[in-house]
Parts: C-alpha cells; structure tokens; sequence
C-alpha cells in the first residue's frame, strides 16, 4: 500500500532530522505534549508570549495551537505566530478544544480561522461540528456525539472550506483533505480516560507535518502512532495497574515506535 511508505518516511525523517514544533498550547497538558514529542523523536518548545512567538515560530518545523486553557494574551499569540508561520510556510495545526462550549472559545477560533491559513484542523465530532456549524453538545473537552453521524461528510466539505486536512478524532478517527478520507481504527477507549491524549495527538501531528510531508499524511501518521502505542501500552498492563502506569507505557511505546508497529498494527481503510 503506497499510503504505508509515506508513513514509513515520516517516521524515518522524525527521527533523522528531529522537527522543532513549536506550541503555543494550554497549562494542564502542556508537559504531556512536550513528552510526546521528545518521545518520537522531534523537539518541543512551549513559547507563549507575544513578544516572542514570532521570532520563535521563525526556527520552527511546525506550530500547534491549542486553545484548552484560553485567555486574552494566548489568543494575540495565536493570530501573529499563526501569520508568520503563513510567511514562511511553516505547517500550523490547530486544536479547537472546547469550542461551542463557551462566547471566548467560538470568536477565537473565529479569529483564527480568519486570519491564519490552517494545514490540519483536528478535533473530536463535537468541537468539528461546531466549526462547520451544526450545533452539538460540548460537555468540557469532551465529545458525547456518534464518531461516525456525519463524519464523513463533515470531514470533506469542512476540508474544502478551510482548505487544510480535517482529523476527528474518536472511536474511528476520520481524516480528510477535500477528495481523500480515511478511517482509522486503532486505539483503545482507555485513551479516554486519562487528560490530554486530544492534545498529545495534535502534538504527535505537529512533529509529522514538521518533516515536510504533506499535511494529509502527517496526519494520519500522528494519529496512526497514538492509537498503536495506546493498544501496546494496554496491552502491557497488569492486573493490578491502573491509569499511571498506562500513561507511562504510552510514552514508552511512542519512545520505541518503529515503522514496523505500522505495519503490523495499523488499521486503516481508504474510504470512496
């Protein structure tokens, strides 16, 4: 399957040429997020002030916004990293977490949605419905819609409209760019149950996009490797060990993540 040698080629490059991806992202998942990347192989740098994100941004391979914990000053750093990531075509992923749950929330993304031009919007069905203007409930950061109502269909039109890849991320994962989309069904519902696995995704994104590859495979690519290394870190599991230890077998699987867990792990469908 060619999608397998893109994917293959991203990770190789992860690790070869360890992306700067450079997050302007929320206080409560901010350490998870650098983690993850060190992890697999890129290089985080967690730079919020207006003063300084875009001199920052300037030596990035990627940039991720994330608006989890949103105040006034984030959402100026938001528009002018955004913007001059756009100068210097540096790929921008944006997390809407929480969007529709809140005024705030909705006229930032808003705002970015505006005035900078995405490379990968992802988010869970509530938050993506809500940006594409179908009403749904948002109950914090978390999704309480079908994965599957509407997925589809959302993912291209939303694609076309903003132009950049679209990721909902839940049971099944469906991505797409406009004409292409996919589902992925790799994961566990345990990845739930443990704070900030939305945000490390985006991350994950952040650092594939960051090798230069097209937006679409990065995508997969980052989601991909989460919902492996989630299978393998349960799969770890003792009896007698509870969600601590799989946050750590999380990291530990992303930290020996090989092209090889893809191919024998992965579980992905083209769909027409």
């Amino acid at each position: 399957m060619k999608l397998y040698g893109y994917l293959y080629e991203i990770l190789e490059n992860v690790k070869k040429n360890k992306p700067l991806v450079h997050h302007i992202t929320n206080y409560v998942t901010v350490n998870d997020c650098a983690n993850i990347v060190l992890a697999l192989g890129g290089s985080p740098v967690m730079a919020d002030d207006p003063k300084e994100v875009e001199e920052m941004v300037s030596i990035a391979s990627a940039l991720v916004l994330n608006i989890g914990t949103l105040n006034e000053r984030t959402i100026e750093s938001f528009i002018l990293a955004g913007k001059k990531a756009n100068t210097l075509n540096i790929p921008v992923i944006l997390d809407p977490v929480g969007v529709g749950a809140t005024t705030l929330r909705n006229k930032a993304v808003e705002r970015i949605l505006r005035e900078v031009k995405l490379s990968v919007l992802r988010g869970n069905m509530s938050e993506i419905k809500n940006i594409y203007g179908i009403e749904a409930l948002t109950r914090g950061v978390d999704s309480i819609d079908n994965p599957l109502d509407g997925g589809k269909e959302i993912a291209i039109e939303l694609s076309k409209r903003l132009g950049c890849t679209v990721a909902i991320t839940g049971a099944v994962d469906i991505i797409s760019d406009g004409e292409k989309v996919y589902y992925i069904n790799n994961g566990h519902e345990i990845l739930s149950s443990i704070t900030g696995t939305g945000c490390m995704s985006s991350s994950l994104i952040g650092v594939c996009c960051g090798t230069g590859e097209e937006s679409l495979y990065g995508t997969i690519a980052g989601i991909m490797i989460m919902g492996i290394a989630g299978e393998k870190a349960h799969k770890r599991l003792k009896e007698q060990e509870g969600l601590g230890s799989f946050k750590v077998y999380l990291i530990d699987a992303i930290s020996k993540f090989e092209a090889e867990d893809i191919k024998e792990g992965g579980k992905i469908n083209e769909i027409q």
